[in-house]
Order: C-alpha cells, then sequence, then structure tokens
C-alpha cells in the first residue's frame, strides 16, 4: 500500500497521541490510534502496524514495576485470554470490512460512553470468577479491535488494587494480549506485508516518543481529565466510522 508522506505524517502523529494516553492511563493506545488510522488505512493494515508500537509500548511498561503486580489476578486473566485471542482472529479474517468498520465504531462509542458514565468513587468488588470474562472479552476485542485493555481494567479496578498494583498488573494483562495478539497477526499473515514493517519503522519510535512526553505529562495533567478529552473524541471518531460503514 502507497501511502502519500502527509499521511504517513498523520499515522506519525496518531502513535504520539495513542503512546501519550498509554503513558498516562496504562491502556487506551488503541482506542485513539485504531479508530484515527482507519480513516487513513484498512482496518487490517491498520491493526499489524500499530501491534508493533504496542508491543513496543507494552515492553516498556509492563516491566516498569513487576514487583507490585498481583500474579493471582494476572494468571487469572490468561488462560481466556488466549481463548478470546484465538475466537478473534478468526472472526477477524472472515468479517467484511464494512462490517468490521461498524463493530469498531460502536465499540469505541460504547467505551467513550461508559468512560462518560463512570463513577469510580462508587464501585462495587466483583468476584474473582469475573477474570475468565474479561479475559475472554479482553482477548476478543485486542484481536478484533487492537484495544484488550479496557475489559481488564475494567476488572481490575474493581478488585480492590492499589494504584501501583493496579497499573502493574494491567501492564502484564495488556502485554500477555498484546504478544499473543501479535503471534496471532503473524500467523494470519497480517504482518508479513513487507509495507506494514517499512511504516512501523516511523510509528513505533513515535510510539515511544509518546511515553517519554507522557512521564513528562502525568504531573500536570489528571488520568481523569485525560480520559474525559479522550472519550470526547472517541466520541466522535466513533460516530464517525458508524456514519461511514453505514454510507
Amino acid at each position: 500500500m502507497s501511502l502519500q508522506p502527509a499521511e504517513l505524517a498523520a499515522l506519525v502523529g496518531i502513535a504520539f497521541l495513542g503512546s501519550v494516553v498509554f503513558g498516562i492511563t496504562g491502556f487506551g493506545a488503541a482506542l485513539v490510534t485504531i479508530p484515527l488510522a482507519t480513516h487513513l488505512v484498512p482496518l487490517p493494515f491498520a491493526l499489524a502496524l500499530f501491534v508493533l508500537m504496542d508491543l513496543a509500548n507494552a515492553f516498556r511498561i509492563g516491566f516498569e514495576n513487576p514487583r507490585h503486580a498481583v500474579r493471582r489476578e494476572w494468571t487469572r486473566l490468561v488462560p481466556t485470554i488466549v481463548l478470546g485471542t484465538a475466537a478473534g482472529v478468526t472472526i477477524l479474517v472472515k468479517l467484511p470490512r464494512e462490517a468490521a468498520t461498524l463493530a469498531l465504531g460502536i465499540f469505541v462509542i460504547a467505551f467513550a460512553l461508559y468512560s462518560l458514565a463512570r463513577h469510580p468513587e462508587s464501585q462495587a468488588r466483583l468476584a474473582s470468577g469475573w477474570a475468565w470474562v474479561a479475559g475472554f472479552a479482553g482477548g476478543v476485542t485486542s484481536t478484533l479491535f487492537g484495544a484488550g485493555g479496557p475489559p481488564y481494567a475494567m476488572y481490575l479496578s474493581h478488585r480492590g488494587l492499589s494504584k501501583e498494583q493496579f497499573r502493574a498488573t494491567l501492564g502484564l494483562a495488556t502485554l500477555s494480549s498484546i504478544s499473543l495478539r501479535a503471534t496471532a497477526f503473524l500467523v494470519t499473515g497480517l504482518l508479513l506485508d513487507p509495507e506494514v514493517w517499512l511504516r512501523a519503522a516511523a510509528v513505533v519510535p513515535a510510539g515511544l516518543a509518546g511515553l517519554w512526553a507522557a512521564g513528562h505529562l502525568f504531573r500536570r495533567i489528571s488520568r481523569a481529565t485525560l480520559m474525559r478529552a479522550v472519550s470526547l473524541m472517541l466520541l466522535a471518531s466513533g460516530a464517525s466510522l458508524t456514519l461511514r460503514a453505514l454510507a
């Protein structure tokens, strides 16, 4: 696929923005990158391209403070992440482009509305069995939309973890999910396209730069403020994708 310099520059900017979000919140890069990138490139190409950036970012964040991770929570999630990834990649290779775009638009809108309506102070504790549901759902959405983080974050945020435990455990779950997604994309051939690796040479460094910027920004902008701004942007992006799929 041939991209104009302006389109490649836009993908680089999208990568930077998504990584800033990921660096501050611990998840959510793909909720920014994939919906925006699919206005420029097909969904399978966007998924393959940004899984490489996500993998680099996840390795950077996932091993930041592993001693804080609650291993029993992580090990509950992983088995069904594997099953969800297998189910997601099966759906991805069979889903028509318009249907995939529509599903992505609806998913993004739903998450944006959930984020805007969420009240952290009123959260009830979930039973540990919900880890299996969250793992499977995250495996599916990770493969289909590049966004496995929301189901894991929803579950872990209701488990009474400290901020340090939440971030570290979420980081390991996300790293596991992205690694499985990258493996699935390699097996199905999405990562065998030389153009993906060529564009990744620009996108991956931009993503790492976004992580560096996030480290300097997190003291100046609260996680809640950032997520509200991202949610509003996702509403617009999800609506655009939905309308495009239905047109």
